[in-house]
């Protein structure tokens, strides 16, 4: 390779910011879009991460209040209709229509145990739709971030052709910057959708497990009430 060619190349900037600046306007807004979903990736990611380790805590508190061993009329009374926590908002669910079931004369009301279960399992699906919420925004920016950067990429590319040609030189100091610019927005498109795709993953599992734990105290206190029917 020529000298000439050689100390040209040297001298161009290939920092990110100056990649930036040199490239198109298309490019340019592709950059910035995965940039944004980027950061909104992650703050889905700690926002969620926040939220579950809020509710497994709340869900061990909730839990070891319950086999405390404490009158679950009084637990219930001390929570209210509407409390705070999920794990709680199951138990409400459920307490709630246990006594809207018993008649003024003490009586069971028919079908009490039906509506108990249906009540708890709106409520878990309540929580779980909560829970799970943002999680698709993930979805979509693992899945789609790639293919934004190679559009950005393809775009890039076509642009350092056309300037190769108008310039009629192939050398390496004008081939270098807009292949650079244009591989630029493939790695962009990589650094969004990898982190997305990843915690996407970690967190449904996450989510899965706490709504499975509420479904299977759901259970539980479901056969807990059972048995005070039937007595």
């Amino acid at each position: 390779m020529e000298p000439e060619t050689l100390a040209a190349a040297s001298e161009i900037d290939f920092s990110m910011l100056a990649l930036f600046a040199r490239a198109t306007i298309t490019v340019k807004l592709v950059m910035l879009i995965l940039i944004a979903a980027s950061i909104w990736g992650w703050a889905i990611t700690i926002r969620k991460y926040l939220a579950f380790r809020a509710a497994r805590s709340e869900q061990a508190r909730f839990e070891a209040a319950f086999w405390s061993g404490e009158p679950l009329d009084e637990l219930y009374r001390t929570l209210g209709p509407e409390p705070d926590g999920r794990a709680a908002s199951v138990f409400a669910a459920g307490m709630g229509e246990w006594q809207r079931s018993h008649a003024d004369d003490g009586r069971m009301i028919p079908g009490a145990q039906s509506r108990i279960e249906r009540s708890m399992d709106v409520a878990i699906s309540r929580e779980a739709d909560d829970l799970e919420r943002s999680l698709p925004i993930l979805a979509t920016i693992g899945s789609t971030a790639p293919f934004i950067g190679l559009f950005g990429t393809v775009w890039g590319i076509m642009n350092a052709f056309v300037e190769i040609a108008e310039q009629q030189n192939t050398s390496l100091a004008v081939v270098a910057p807009g292949i650079a610019e244009a591989l630029l927005a493939t790695g962009l498109g990589l650094l969004a959708a990898i982190p997305a795709v990843v915690f996407y993953n970690k967190l449904s599992t996450d989510a899965a497990r706490i709504v499975g734990g509420y479904e299977a105290f759901s259970d539980e206190f479901s056969t807990i009430l059972s048995r005070q029917i039937d007595g």
